[in-house]
């Protein structure tokens, strides 16, 4: 089944299998009733269960939300999370007094570097009617010589990350949303400044690719040791070099090959990520990824000892006012409205 363009090809479950450098992909994926004007649904919760609500009922889910979906205070050491939602609102509220509100096209690149807690929760804002969201969680690892940087939040507006629009031979219509990396010399906005992603010749990319029925890409190709992973989450079907891939697979490519994307009778969803690897020891323990297991348990130690700085808002599931737009407040006291 696979040639030497194309490999590892999977299904995908709730959580995506990636290469090094990135860590674990998800994809949330709710369609969320109106909301009950306290941001949370407009619904019955019974049934559920509460604080460990994964099971996908009524086309959504509340997640480790009590009240609100979402993901209320958790600890982070040693790699960073990328968060980009397409639908819907993401509440941010960290150990460091940080906060911000983003979505609708919206990424949040944040370095937990040395540790911190943060909260991530998903405000249901309109009691009217339906509150969809979707939205991918990246987790990209740090090397070692980065695992205790200052913790750091950036945010990548949706006004400012570039979307590049292609017409293939036949007309039809290719969309490229550049989040990192670069396509035809059009660049991504920079990453957190601790990034791997921050150093070029890394070559990280996160594209995320819509295709209209029929349309044709060219993948462009990339340096070895550089690792490609596509993940195909909404379409019919595709075909690359000469095997077709069923939709909700992944796809292990050669990235210093040039190849053909040919998209099916419907429109196809793609997230593509790419990176040099960084080549060093993983090992992982929930929300803390070291080099080392002495690491982890000093992750683990320094946590129950700091907090990371602890917890100053008055709720683990911390959320901002209804009226509140999107805004980024960071650790420094700066203010971003938009």
């Amino acid at each position: 089944m696979y040639n030497k363009f194309i490999y590892n090809i999977k299904p995908m479950g709730f959580t995506w299998e990636t290469s090094d450098p990135f860590l674990f992909c998800v994809h949330h994926l709710d369609n969320y009733p109106a909301g009950n004007g306290k941001m949370g649904p407009a619904a019955s919760l019974e049934g559920r269960n509460l604080g460990q609500d994964f099971v996908l009922k009524d086309g959504w889910r509340m997640y480790h939300g009590e009240q609100i979906p979402g993901f209320p205070a958790h600890p982070h050491r040693g790699f960073e999370t990328v968060t980009v939602v397409l639908k819907g609102m993401v509440d941010h509220s960290d150990s460091h007094g940080a906060a911000g509100r983003y979505g609708n096209g919206d990424v949040q690149w944040m370095t937990a570097g040395a540790g911190l807690q943060h909260s991530e929760m998903m405000p249901l804002l309109n009691t009217l009617g339906p509150n969809p969201l979707e939205l991918f969680q990246i987790w990209l690892n740090l090397p070692a010589k980065s695992k205790f940087a200052q913790p750091h939040f950036k945010m990548l507006w949706a006004e400012e990350i570039p979307v590049l629009e292609i017409a293939d031979d036949n007309g039809k219509n290719i969309q490229i949303r550049i989040i990192a990396g670069s396509f035809n010399e059009m660049a991504a906005p920079a990453p957190a400044p601790d990034s791997w992603a921050a150093d070029k010749n890394n070559e990280v990319a996160i594209w995320l690719i819509t295709m209209q029925p029929d349309a044709r890409l060219a993948l462009p190709r990339a340096n070895f040791p550089v690792n490609r992973s596509l993940y195909f989450y909404k379409g019919s079907h595709l075909k690359m070099a000469g095997i077709e891939i069923p939709p909700y697979h992944s796809v292990s490519l050669s990235a210093s090959d040039e190849i053909l994307i040919e998209n099916g009778i419907s429109e196809s969803g793609l997230l593509l990520l790419q990176g040099k690897p960084i080549g060093e020891p993983v090992v992982q323990h929930g929300p803390f990824v070291m080099n080392t297991m002495q690491e982890i348990y000093s992750a683990f130690s320094d946590f129950r000892e700091t907090g990371f700085g602890g917890w100053p808002w008055d709720s683990y599931e911390n959320v901002h006012a209804p009226e509140k737009g999107r805004f980024a407040r960071y650790s420094n006291g700066t203010t971003e409205q938009k």
